[in-house]
């Protein structure tokens, strides 16, 4: 006799709340490795029914829980403090880099371009992760002007045949 399973059907056919029998695989999976019964996935973006409650309970008294957040900061208690002061001024990812960089029209100006950068970084006006996210900037900037260079050579070779073939 096959082993029950919980629900008193042997572990090869289970039955899901309003479905039919199904037969599972030798594993006890429904599916084969890699496919899934929603291949897409949830939805970006669609929060849980738990998080959807305490969201509505929340939206109820949103105003007299920040109000009441705000006397406990007034009143001195810190960590009110610093949660009101996170809501009112954020703490910034990134901040505008102010320094002068020449410009970069070809490949060539690269080492003008690197040695800008790696200037402000001695002088302390950028940070060194900073830097790194300007070069990285310069890196694409130069592989889009390489980019157009090359499609003008190959336009241009183009050209050429085309007059020596018609001649």
């Amino acid at each position: 006799m096959a082993a029950m399973g919980i629900r008193g059907a042997p572990p090869s056919q289970r039955r899901g709340p309003g479905q039919e029998l199904r037969r599972l695989d030798v594993s006890g999976r429904p599916f084969k490795p890699g496919r899934s019964g929603n291949p897409r996935g949830r939805p970006k973006g669609a929060r849980s029914k738990a998080l959807l409650a305490l969201e509505a309970l929340f939206d109820n008294e949103a105003e007299t829980i920040s109000r009441r957040a705000i006397e406990l900061a007034l009143g001195g208690d810190g960590p009110a403090l610093r949660l009101c002061m996170e809501r009112i001024l954020p703490a910034r990812k990134d901040r505008p880099v102010l320094f002068d960089m020449p410009p970069i029209e070809t490949a060539a100006d690269l080492s003008k371009a690197t040695g800008a950068i790696l200037d402000a970084v001695a002088r302390g006006h950028v940070t060194p992760s900073e830097a790194a996210s300007l070069g990285q900037l310069v890196t694409a900037h130069i592989r889009a002007l390489e980019a157009t260079e090359l499609a003008e050579g190959i336009a241009n070779l183009e050209a050429a045949q085309g007059k020596d073939v018609n001649k």
